[in-house]
């Protein structure tokens, strides 16, 4: 019998992976969370504001470019790189956020919370929240703080309070335990504005719906420029937000092959990576069961990765189904590997991706030069570099 990719099911379960895993006080908001969504989604206006802020705010469709020299350079299949980089504030996190803030709205709630890695979900939120007048709230790790002072300041620039969180790793995982704790304190009037595709039903749903339009728009622009459908989608997975975006639409394609790269770190039997699926076992955190780095105990293991947004030690329920059904292909790529990516992109093409889709590049160098020349494959570059530019030139010893 073949899987069913049409999930989740009413429980939000992808197989026996997602659900709801929460404490008792959130059911109720949970609950309220999920009808709003399904009524949002039977509702042309909901859905035509939606496209409206798509185009005239975000800048929507990114373009599908034909990266030429990296192409040459591989010497092997045809690369395009679907720019979502090129969204206002930098990266794909503002499709979901823009849908998210919608729904919030439609439930009165005047106050969001929401938690950050990278920045850019924390970034997007805050810019959401600017735009619809609704204060915020974001939760990042104390780490996370000092690798992205940019993406901070900008938040605070757009009106948010940025609280550092200290426990833990001080990093994704803490501030997302911070974000559930307060969003427990204040259900009344709070909305948790989740920025990857993990959580608790309806939220690894309604974010790959949100993010969807990424891969609805690469077939379009896929058969105006080649008349066909592509032949292999990469994209990095952290939680697995623009993964699932990209690949969704193309789930039911049999002839599309599908690549998500975690991030390896120092490399996989290193102990200091964020591979959840290539080297982590079933569990529940943060209210769904899927992959997660654990202890022979069930204790939930830090993760590293030099992109502080693949710093994570979980993944997206419907990617653990993904998996084990053996759809998509999962690999990992180490923090030299993106940074050499992060160079290689920057100087053949102009353009400077950030350091989580330099992971999906990495492996897009290692397997485009195998592949020929008719092979059509596209990379999501999922958000710009700007952000890494202190990372990446203290891990190259550059001093600026």
């Amino acid at each position: 019998m073949k899987p069913d990719f049409s999930g989740p099911d009413s429980h939000g379960h992808f197989g026996i992976y997602g659900g709801r895993y929460v404490a008792e006080t959130l059911m109720p908001l949970i609950l309220d969370v999920e009808r709003a969504y399904d009524a949002a989604k039977k509702d042309a206006e909901f859905q035509r504001e939606l496209d409206y802020y798509f185009t005239h705010y975000i800048g929507r469709p990114s373009p599908l470019y034909f990266a030429s020299r990296i192409t040459a350079h591989c010497g092997g299949a045809k690369i395009y790189f679907k720019r979502d980089e090129l969204n206002h504030t930098g990266a794909h996190k503002i499709n979901n956020c823009i849908g998210q803030g919608l729904l919030a709205k439609r439930l009165g709630k005047k106050r969001i919370i929401a938690e950050t890695g990278a920045g850019q979900h924390g970034v997007a939120t805050a810019t959401v929240c600017a735009l619809f007048g609704l204060q915020c709230v974001v939760y990042m790790g104390a780490k996370d703080i000092e690798r992205q002072t940019p993406n901070v300041f900008r938040m605070k620039l757009l009106g948010a309070e940025v609280v550092p969180v200290y426990s833990g790793s001080k990093t994704l995982k803490d501030a997302m335990n911070e974000a559930l704790r307060d969003w427990v304190t204040n259900v009344h009037d709070t909305f948790y504005l989740i920025g990857t595709a993990a959580g608790p039903h309806p939220y690894p749903a309604m974010v790959r719906d949100f993010q969807s339009i990424i891969g609805r728009e690469v077939r379009e622009q896929m058969h105006k420029a080649e008349g066909r459908l592509p032949d292999t989608l990469v994209a990095c997975i952290g939680g697995g937000s623009n993964a699932i975006g990209l690949f969704h639409p193309f789930i039911a394609e049999p002839g599309v092959a599908m690549i998500g790269v975690e991030a390896a770190g120092h490399g996989l039997d290193s102990g200091q990576h964020a591979a959840s699926i290539g080297r982590g076992q079933p569990g529940v955190l943060h209210g769904a069961r899927s992959y997660l780095l654990q202890d022979k105990n069930g204790q939930v293991q830090d993760a590293h990765s030099i992109s502080a947004g693949l710093d994570y030690p979980g993944i997206g329920p419907e990617h653990a189904w993904l998996h084990d059904t053996k759809r998509v292909e999962y690999v990992s790529a180490t923090d030299d590997e993106a940074l050499n990516a992060f160079q290689a992109v920057s100087k053949l093409e102009g353009i400077i991706p950030a350091l989580e889709p330099a992971h999906a590049l990495a492996h897009v160098l290692k397997i485009a030069p195998k592949l020929p020349k008719d092979h059509l494959l596209v990379v999501n570059v999922c958000g710009r570099g700007d952000k890494d530019i202190f990372t990446v030139a203290k891990a190259l010893g550059v001093e600026l």
